[in-house]
């Protein structure tokens, strides 16, 4: 009969000995719960190790994860530094603007998002772009500006529907504002938005609202205006809508600025000048600081921050008058007859002439088969320098140049501050020129004799700024190596370029500069001079001067002698530029004065009395003379 395996099994076992049935079931007992408690020891072992790691080695990491659901950081723009002029006059300020950004961190679907918002608050193509290109270039932190110069009702509009704009706020910032519109333009300069180079040189610029000098002190002057940014803290919920503002770390203003100009001076040039192409500079001949730089016509800065239209830069642009470039830096002029003195004194230092050599000018002056007329047709006849000067006689000063030679005169003239770049805050600064042998044939041409004849007389290839005409005149009249400087004092600390000693005297002897003084102010005082125009109608007072016409189309042989001539008869950009460079007092001189008015043909006729007129307004505006309060704006006394 069949019996299960079992019960066989355990009679072999009922046949063990009962002590070896004990030790057997002990052993398997035993083996089995070290295992479990092992396997339990590790594990709560384990568990232990990831707890402590948790709670104390990264306890603060995981807190700070657990807070930015909550809270989002960002960075705030400095407000930018302010400029003013030396009397405490805001010439660039800030002013409030409220725009929308988008943190694209704070929410899962930016381009829906900006989809959303579009339907509330249209935005136009060009900031569809410049916001799809930050997105791309940006880090998701950074916060990306959708709208500026928002209104009541667009914030509105957005704040009613934040719910279906997670990453969208509302933010306050600053904007650029110039509360003398086009006044300072060219000088004060003007900010623009950042592009993709500018980013790339400081993560700052990135943030939404910053801005970037692109002319005048704001470019030349960009990193001590920008400051430094700070950042801000604030509660959000889960779709990313702030709460709550938990702290603010305001930024660190721009540093301010105050600049060496007179907004009234320079405002009475302007009005002096009027709606002509022209450029004026006054200069304080002791220290070189720039009291006015006028430009006309100009242009109102406030639109290359907000946006340049295409009908208005097509109107800028297509203007013959330029008004987007500065003349007093950017614009080079043959300097005509105002050239003369830096003539004479090269002569002068080279020893190839003295005061009181004379030469005969009989209307022409011949050279190698080719005749240069002098502006007087029937000459002067035997003249000094003194009478030259006085005369403005070109037969003499064709001879000085004949003798003196190119290279001799450029470096006197590069001295004196011509045809060079000046150490000035201003970018796109044109250096001129001072033309010589070498520089001809670097350009494949060859030098001749003719080339420095009308080089003495400012004509040719001689190329001058109306700010190296100031510098020019402040170093004849002062005898110093002034250099022409805007930026009086950051902080209010005040540089120490205002101290007349700061500048070193020239390498030219004082009885040089006294003979060319002396024929600048015959020029402008004495019976026949070329400027009685110019004459000052100050008790006291006497300035001394010196004309200019350049030509910028030539007058043949035939038009000359045929007795109809008449320049003012030409089309307008024909016509010669009319320049006169002055300073005053005559004794005791502090400021200098040049002019250049594009086309206006006659120096004497035109520049002479305009920078007679704004000398007057200088003079009058020093605080030596008690005539008027800083800042107050002189009226026109004719």
């Amino acid at each position: 009969m069949w019996k299960p395996r079992r019960k066989k099994r355990d009679g072999l076992r009922r046949l063990l000995p009962i002590r070896e049935q004990k030790d057997s079931g002990r052993g398997v007992f035993t083996r089995r719960a070290l295992l479990i408690m092992a396997v339990q020891t590790a594990a709560l072992g384990e568990l232990g190790r990831r707890l402590y790691d948790l709670q104390i080695n990264s306890g603060d990491h995981f807190a700070k994860l657990a807070d930015r659901n909550r809270t989002s950081t960002r960075l705030l723009a400095p407000p930018r530094g302010l400029i003013s002029d030396r009397f405490g006059t805001v010439v660039a300020a800030n002013r409030t603007n409220w725009r929308a950004l988008l943190l694209p961190e704070e929410t899962t679907d930016v381009e829906g998002t900006i989809e959303r918002f579009s339907s509330f608050i249209p935005l136009e193509e060009r900031d569809s772009t410049r916001i799809a290109r930050e997105l791309r270039h940006k880090r998701k932190f950074v916060p990306v500006m959708l709208r500026e110069f928002l209104s009541w009702d667009e914030m509105a509009r957005i704040e009613l529907n934040s719910p279906s704009l997670p990453g969208v706020m509302i933010d306050v910032g600053t904007t650029r504002s110039y509360p003398l519109g086009p006044l300072l333009a060219h000088t004060v300069g003007y900010v623009g938005p950042p592009n993709e180079q500018d980013v790339a040189k400081s993560t700052l610029l990135a943030l939404p609202g910053m801005r970037v000098g692109r002319a005048g002190i704001e470019q030349s002057q960009d990193q001590l205006l920008r400051g430094q940014a700070g950042s801000v803290q604030m509660e959000v919920n889960s779709v990313g809508r702030v709460m709550s503002e938990l702290d603010r770390q305001d930024g660190t203003p721009g540093d301010e600025l105050a600049l060496t100009l007179d907004v009234g001076l320079h405002q009475a040039v302007q009005n002096r000048i009027g709606d002509m192409a022209a450029s004026a500079v006054v200069m304080d001949c002791r220290n070189g600081e720039v009291l006015a730089m006028c430009s006309t016509p100009s242009f109102d800065p406030s639109l290359f921050d907000s946006g340049v239209s295409r009908a208005q830069w097509a109107e800028w642009t297509s203007d013959q008058r330029t008004p987007l470039i500065d003349k007093t830096v950017a614009g080079v002029y043959p300097p005509g007859s105002t050239f003369k003195p830096a003539v004479a004194l090269a002569a002068l230092k080279a020893e190839v002439i003295t005061p009181t050599d004379r030469f005969f000018c009989p209307g022409h002056y011949d050279l190698g088969g080719a005749r240069f007329h002098c502006w007087a047709k029937h000459g002067h006849g035997s003249v000094d320098l003194h009478l030259a000067l006085k005369y403005s006689c070109d037969v003499y000063f064709y001879e000085v140049a004949h003798r003196l030679g190119m290279e001799r005169l450029a470096d006197t003239s590069h001295a004196l501050g011509l045809g060079t770049k000046l150490d000035i805050e201003l970018p796109h600064q044109r250096a001129g020129l001072i033309p010589t042998p070498a520089w001809r044939q670097k350009h494949k041409h060859h030098w001749n004799g003719g080339d420095t004849i009308v080089s003495g007389i400012g004509q040719g290839f001689v190329q001058v700024t109306p700010l190296q005409l100031a510098t020019y005149t402040s170093r004849i009249a002062t005898g110093r190596a002034v250099q022409p400087h805007l930026v009086r004092a950051v902080n209010g600390e005040i540089g120490a370029q205002i101290d007349p000693q700061h500048w070193p005297e020239m390498d030219l002897n004082p009885h040089m500069l006294k003979a060319v003084r002396e024929g600048m102010y015959a020029v402008v005082n004495e019976q026949h001079g070329t400027a009685p125009k110019a004459r000052l109608n100050l008790p006291g007072i006497t300035m001394a001067g010196k004309t200019g016409s350049a030509q910028v189309r030539r007058v043949s042989r035939a038009m000359r002698e045929s007795g109809h001539f008449n320049s003012a008869n030409l089309p307008w950009e024909y016509r010669p530029h009319a320049l006169f460079i002055c300073f005053a007092p005559y004794d005791d001189p502090r400021y200098a004065v040049s002019v250049v008015i594009e086309h206006g043909n006659a120096g004497a006729e035109v520049a002479a009395p305009l920078a007679r007129d704004i000398m007057t307004d200088t003079l009058l505006r020093d605080p030596v003379n008690h005539k008027t309060a800083p800042g107050q704006t002189v009226a026109n006394a004719d």
